[in-house]
């Protein structure tokens, strides 16, 4: 494992200092082995854990290439994670999540084209149409805010919002508002939103993200409660 994380290192400084720089291919293993000293097995896992962590590209019969480095590549892996977390680290992460979205959804208004914004409509009316029906709520609901954190044009706090907001996040908190019959209010919220945005008030949109936000972590915590008490 020592010479395992050793031929990483080596691999990301290689990569961090420009040497081997976006979409480069790497030397054959082992020319590289050789290059930094190391055995070739201990090279040969750390591309298969640079692989594994999309930092390298692996084509067979072709050879080794930096990826594009793109957050949104780099980041996957999160929204993994967090689907494997267990429930006390679900509120941690509802906890981030309100640090960072209300603040990109009051950076959307200021750059949200009208265009945008119409599509955020038609997602808004989707939403309405499925207020009953969680599994598309969770659809149009993902779809609604990764619209509009996507256009403040930060790929990287797009890409750790998306991971942020996984699958079965979203899925506990609408099966509980929907139990609850409390999912049109939530619906409201995402409409307050929208209007918000729409006003191009950054202000007004930051504040209705918060209290979204503040909504959703409030019913994860009854969901997470019944959960742990069995009712």
């Amino acid at each position: 494992m020592a010479l395992t994380d050793d031929a990483i290192a080596r691999i990301r400084g290689m990569i961090s200092s420009g040497e081997l720089p976006p979409g480069a291919r790497l030397p054959p293993e082992p020319q590289l082995a050789a290059q930094m000293g190391l055995s070739r097995s201990g090279v040969r896992e750390a591309v298969k854990v640079l692989e594994s962590a999309r930092v390298l590209d692996v084509r067979r019969g072709d050879g080794t290439y930096v990826t594009s480095l793109a957050p949104r590549l780099l980041l996957e892996g999160l929204g993994v994670a967090v689907e494997l977390l267990r429930d006390d680290t679900l509120l941690e992460v509802m906890e981030v999540r309100r640090m960072l979205e209300p603040v990109a959804t009051g950076l959307a208004a200021l750059r949200m084209t009208d265009s945008e914004l119409d599509e955020l409509d038609r997602i808004l009316q989707d939403m309405r149409a499925a207020a009953d029906d969680a599994e598309k709520l969770i659809q149009f609901d993902t779809a609604f805010h990764h619209t509009v954190v996507a256009t403040t044009g930060n790929e990287t706090l797009t890409s750790l919002l998306d991971g942020l907001s996984g699958r079965t996040l979203r899925a506990r908190v609408w099966r509980g508002l929907i139990e609850a019959n409390a999912a049109h209010q939530t619906i409201e919220e995402h409409h307050a939103i929208y209007l918000a945005l729409r006003s191009r008030d950054q202000l007004l949109a930051q504040a209705t993200a918060l209290m979204h936000v503040n909504t959703s972590e409030a019913w994860l915590r009854t969901v997470l409660a019944a959960q742990a008490t069995g009712t």
